[in-house]
């Protein structure tokens, strides 16, 4: 053998960049969430199903029970092949993939990574309405509650845009610290 010649290994690593498999979240029918991310583990796909622990009670006991984080979806890493979409909508209670024309959209690991991170940890947390730029919301609480306008940006320094809009005239104004929702 030469020192032209690469050397071949049968079972190397594929190199870095060649896996491209992708994080996908899974619609599931109510309350089955923990059955499909065990039936999917059956078949061998890489499930994470984020869940919170809750104390429930009855007339004559506490229990601790996990729930779900999401209700209705668990995540799944996935090769972006039909053949590997087919093998997770075959499940019983399976509804579909979260994305365009059932397709799934791929997450990013990093968002992953942070409910991970979360659930880890158990940082305090609270669910919240999911807001983007250019939404229309109401501000709750303070001095500006109840007002209506645009969200400007999600970032640090988030900003409502309210408008006049038979004037064709508006105002931008901070609302950094303020709670707002969905109108």
């Amino acid at each position: 053998m030469t020192s032209s010649q690469p050397l071949v290994f049968p079972n190397a690593a594929a190199p870095v960049g060649e896996n491209l498999e992708s994080w996908y979240a899974v619609q599931t029918r109510a309350r089955h969430e923990q059955a499909v991310a065990h039936r999917l583990r059956e078949r061998c796909v890489t499930t994470f199903l984020p869940t919170v622990s809750e104390v429930h009670r009855w007339k004559d006991r506490k229990k601790v029970i996990d729930l779900p984080l999401f209700s209705c979806y668990l995540f799944v890493k996935l090769m972006p092949s039909n053949e590997d979409r087919q093998r997770v909508l075959r499940i019983d209670s399976v509804l579909g993939l979260v994305g365009a024309q059932g397709l799934g959209t791929p997450i990013p690991n990093e968002e992953i990574d942070a409910i991970r991170t979360l659930i880890d940890e158990q940082l305090p947390y609270s669910p919240h309405p999911f807001l983007k730029a250019g939404q229309r919301v109401r501000v709750r609480g303070g001095a500006l509650d109840g007002i209506e306008g645009i969200l400007l940006s999600c970032s640090a320094e988030r900003k409502l845009v309210i408008s006049v809009e038979a004037m064709q005239r508006s105002l931008a104004i901070s609302i950094e610290g303020y709670d707002v929702e969905p109108v």
